[in-house]
């Protein structure tokens, strides 16, 4: 079964796959939805049907504090959609704290032309959310 990561934005989501075997994480696509979150659910039932996902990760906008960002809540009812849309689908959430910042490194260490960096950050993102919660799930089962 595969993973979908999820970046979560007012006008744009990223979104990243796992292998067929949950080990690898690459990045699919940007959606760019204006707000409109139909064409987003949309999209994912699409994946849904192309791949056998078992779980959608979705990224919590977290303070460096620890504290929850104005965001979360914007993207908690972005999830409980989720949660209605796709009731067999398990939602998890992850801290993305600083995936934006880790793929704008990234995309600066590649060299890639400015440009094409935003068409590019929020899938970036996707996939470094999606890691996270793979490799937090490799370090649960070895303990």
């Amino acid at each position: 079964m595969q993973k979908i990561g999820i970046d979560y934005g007012d006008s744009r989501v990223g979104l990243a796959i796992t292998d067929k075997l949950g080990i690898t994480v690459q990045g699919l696509e940007t959606v760019h939805h204006h707000g409109n979150d139909k064409l987003v659910l949309k999209r994912l039932e699409e994946l849904l049907q192309e791949h056998e996902v078992d779980v959608l990760v979705v990224g919590l906008p977290i303070n460096m504090d620890g504290s929850k960002a104005e965001r979360v809540e914007i993207t908690e009812k972005f999830i409980h959609k989720l949660k209605c849309k796709f009731p067999k689908i398990k939602i998890e959430t992850i801290d993305e704290r600083l995936t934006t910042v880790e793929a704008q490194r990234t995309m600066n260490y590649l060299n890639i032309h400015k440009n094409k960096k935003k068409e590019i950050v929020d899938t970036l993102a996707a996939v470094y959310i999606l890691e996270t919660y793979v490799n937090k799930q490799k370090n649960e089962s070895i303990d």
